[in-house]
């Protein structure tokens, strides 16, 4: 495609803007590793909830909502809509706990739960676990995504692709630390939002569509917009097995098992990763919880639809994956898929418009790039530099090791993106290998008896059961692999916790009066003590919040698609209830004395 003047402008601004604010901050952020790491624990709830909105909405994301719509309909979003119950538990039950703990980053949070060499091992390898092999798996998925975006729109090869995408980003990641990740993250937001309003609207104006109301008449979206799946059955009434595994994989699976067992980047069972790096940067705990509540309306509730509106329209004007190489013969076939469908619409957008979205679509990358880049080299300057290497490393010192790992990541994170092909394949890997550790990351707060080795054997097992699955391939549904791991995994885990010793007492009740969490499940812990403590928070009036936030925002989410749909009075009454089940929520006594 070719970029008029005035697009490039845009774009040119655009960048920098992005540079100007890691320049500003460099200073203070560089003092020390509470500054670079955590923006020095000061941040409101509403800079940080846009901060997680904005690192959700990388460039991989609407290419991997476009592959769902286009394979599995409207309803295959329910793989990722049904993390809403993750965030809404962690909202309501964690995000005070994570705050309490007062630790730099959630690997850390190993040797404040649990004690001795393992607990040691274990954060060690966790640091470089998580902050390598997983983070850089995310950041080439979302590379990729660039890379097809760049291919399609402006003719560029992979490698360039790479280059253009993460110098920048690289950059400002370096300079700015977590504070320019967060006052960034708020200007990427509103331009990524405009961005992919504009997309949706230029669309519908497409010669072969018109308008909404022709779209969602459009022969081409037959069985594609409903919220749940087709019902088909046989001769005896009973579900093909074509549509049993549809409705396993799509309603059955993430909303039964999903959510609490398995660990998935941003949407970990209790809080973790740049979630939890939120949490812990927060002002207070009031701020904490919060951020997490705004980040999950925003995520679940308000922004998925511009991306969907784009995924039905690219079915009129691109039906099938051929339709897509000819359109484009200049991209390489091994990297077109479905979600290179996304890309592709965009690229009837006028001159101005295309700046912008392209701007909105770098913004979506660096949001992300550079929240995973300092979540990452957090782990390997706190939890494996300083606590491995060099103990008494002063901050400067750990600030240069996190500047030199952001450069090493982002290098590695671009080869691997040059091997990978889709979104959604990347997305069911990652699934697969934290299948069954979701609950252990759930219950390690609220019942003493979990250890060290009982997240050793989870996260070991978990690993192993996912590369046998890719070494042997069984030739079972994917629902079915993913059973057969949650529950091996979990029973793992357990049958460790029963038949190894607990962390020691002492420490166990450190940790009990600092996090203070409810329930039941620390009372030999509590008996241990001299002193008076008070009687643990009651869990079944957060559990009761959590379950109205989850009502709440789906019914967001779906009002909003019911509008979309032209049924504007079950539209407005979802929204209605949506709205007053919202403020009761925000204005809840225990919500506002969280401090």
């Amino acid at each position: 495609m070719q970029l008029s003047n005035l697009d490039w402008i845009i774009i040119g601004v655009y960048f920098f803007g992005v540079v100007l604010i890691g320049v500003a901050v460099a200073k203070i952020s560089g003092k020390n590793a509470w500054n670079f790491f955590l923006g020095g624990r000061e941040m409101p709830w509403w800079l940080l909830g846009v901060s997680m909105v904005a690192t959700t909405f990388s460039t991989d994301t609407p290419n991997l909502v476009t592959d769902i719509v286009r394979q599995n309909g409207v309803a295959g979003n329910w793989v990722w809509w049904a993390f809403l119950i993750t965030g809404m538990v962690t909202v309501f039950l964690y995000a005070k706990l994570w705050r309490r703990t007062d630790v730099i980053t959630d690997i850390a949070f190993y040797e404040v739960r649990y004690t001795g060499k393992s607990a040691a091992f274990l954060r060690g390898f966790r640091a470089l676990y998580l902050g390598l092999f997983f983070n850089i798996m995310i950041m080439a998925s979302v590379t990729l995504a660039a890379i097809k975006i760049g291919g399609v729109m402006l003719g560029l090869s992979p490698l360039q692709c790479i280059l253009l995408a993460s110098v920048v980003t690289v950059i400002f990641s370096i300079l700015g630390g977590f504070r320019g990740v967060v006052f960034t993250d708020f200007m990427l937001f509103i331009v990524a939002m405009i961005g992919s309003i504009a997309a949706a609207y230029f669309a519908l104006g497409h010669t072969e569509i018109g308008s909404l109301k022709a779209l969602l008449e459009h022969p081409n979206l037959e069985g594609k917009t409903g919220f749940l799946p087709s019902v088909e059955t046989n001769a005896d009434s009973r579900l093909t097995d074509a549509n049993l595994d549809l409705w396993m994989t799509l309603i059955v699976m993430p909303l039964v098992m999903q959510w609490w067992s398995v660990w998935y980047p941003g949407a970990e069972p209790g809080g973790g990763g740049y979630i939890a790096q939120r949490m812990l940067a927060a002002e207070n705990e009031r701020h904490a919880t919060g951020a997490i509540l705004f980040f999950n309306f925003a995520h679940y509730g308000l922004r998925p639809w511009p991306w969907i509106i784009v995924a039905l329209a690219s079915l009129v004007v691109f039906p099938t994956l051929e339709s897509i190489r000819v359109a484009f013969p200049e991209v390489d076939p091994s990297v077109i898929g479905h979600d290179m469908a996304y890309p592709a619409m965009l690229t009837f957008l006028p001159s101005g418009w295309l700046g912008l979205v392209l701007a909105s679509l770098a913004a979506a990358y660096m949001s992300t790039i550079s929240t995973h880049l300092n979540w990452g080299s957090s782990y390997v300057a706190n939890d494996f530099y300083k606590r491995f290497v060099k103990p008494k490393a002063s901050g400067k010192e750990l600030v240069l090791v996190g500047r030199i790992s952001t450069a090493v990541m982002m290098v590695l994170a671009g080869i691997l993106a040059l091997n990978l092909k889709s979104a959604l394949d990347t997305f069911q890997i990652l699934l697969q290998v934290g299948a069954g550790t979701g609950l252990l990351f759930m219950l390690r707060w609220y019942w003493w008896r979990i250890n060290a080795f009982s997240e050793l054997a989870a996260m070991i097992a978990s690993f192993l059961i996912a590369v046998l699955f890719k070494v042997v391939d069984p030739g079972w549904a994917w629902w079915v692999e993913l059973i057969t791991g949650v529950s091996l995994t979990t029973v793992t885990w357990i049958v460790v916790t029963l038949v190894t010793p607990p962390s020691d007492m002492k420490s166990l009740l450190a940790f009990y009066k600092r996090v203070q969490p409810g329930g039941k499940g620390w009372g030999p812990v509590r008996e241990l003590s001299t002193e008076f403590l008070p009687q643990p928070e009651p869990m079944w009036p957060q559990i009761g919040q959590a379950l109205l936030g989850i009502i709440c925002i789906y019914g967001f989410l779906f009002g909003i698609g019911k509008l979309v749909y032209g049924d504007y009075l079950f539209g407005v009454i979802l929204l209605v209830v949506a709205i007053g089940i919202a403020m009761k929520l925000v204005t809840s006594k225990s919500l506002l004395d969280r401090s």
